[in-house]
């Protein structure tokens, strides 16, 4: 029998006011990465950065590492809206169990962020009676969508627990150095953006593939999985589950725009619970 005890990763406290050596920089990366294989998965934990070897980390993957180093937040509100717009700044501060300030994070979110600001027309009569500076077509590589402008006070909310979210993954990556291992915030930009970071600042992996192209299949897959994610992150999770990795292929460089549309069906049926 084997009576070897398991060393843990001690708190963040427990260093106390002393510097952390060279050994326990490596613990404390070590550690970050063996959660990353051990407990969180790709797709709920984080995703990575398409044709890269970059990963961005996801809320569900900040409360993990959080509860790792046994840390808690505190967060701090600004309103910035002004004109209609809803715009909020959220300051993360980072404490340990017995109240030991660690470190902090910010996070913006903003009514006029494309994604907020318009939303796809309930059909083809709502377009047409819109005015007209209240709708668009927007072109994409997938063809074109019909969209009306947003009503602010309806996705207020939404945009606060975004501005949380953002602040608070700030705030995991810089108060556990774990930085190198994830990036922030790229999952948040559009894709074209995401495109030329991608394509000028971060380096290409050698295994990295293009897209898939535009076939029935991936369109067939991509129009299951927006529908799933528009449900939020635990129907699209049943369903990516019970996908074969061919499939889940098809769609892969589209994680991060699935994932953030899971994230705001998340914070909508929240705000319709809190409002009954």
């Amino acid at each position: 029998m084997n009576n070897q005890v398991v060393q843990f990763q001690p708190a963040v406290e427990n260093y106390g006011s002393r510097s952390l050596t060279a050994a326990d920089v490596r613990a404390q990366v070590n550690l970050v990465q063996d959660v990353m294989r051990e407990v969180m998965i790709e797709g709920t934990h984080y995703g990575k950065i398409p044709g890269t070897n970059g990963k961005s980390l996801w809320k569900a993957g900040a409360e993990k590492l959080m509860a790792t180093f046994r840390l808690a937040g505190d967060p701090e509100v600004e309103s910035l809206g002004s004109d209609g717009e809803v715009h909020y700044r959220v300051k993360v501060r980072l404490s340990t169990a017995s109240g030991q300030f660690v470190g902090a994070g910010i996070g913006e979110c903003s009514s006029q962020e494309d994604k907020y600001a318009w939303r796809a027309s309930v059909n083809e009569k709502e377009f047409n009676a819109t005015p007209e500076n209240r709708r668009r077509i927007k072109y994409t590589r997938d063809g074109e969508k019909k969209q009306v402008r947003t009503n602010p006070a309806d996705v207020s909310n939404t945009i606060l627990k975004m501005a949380k979210k953002r602040a608070q993954v700030d705030a995991v990556i810089t108060c556990t150095a774990a930085s190198d291992i994830f990036t922030q915030d790229i999952e948040d930009l559009p894709e074209e953006v995401v495109a030329e970071l991608v394509g000028q600042q971060v380096k290409p992996s050698k295994h990295a593939s293009a897209p898939p192209a535009d076939t029935p299949e991936r369109k067939e897959a991509l129009a299951e999985a927006e529908a799933e994610a528009k449900k939020g992150a635990a129907a699209f999770n049943t369903m990516w589950k019970g996908w074969t990795r061919e499939r889940r292929l098809l769609v892969t460089d589209q994680m991060g725009r699935l994932k953030d549309l899971a994230d705001v069906a998340d914070a909508r049926a929240q705000d319709e619970a809190e409002g009954e």
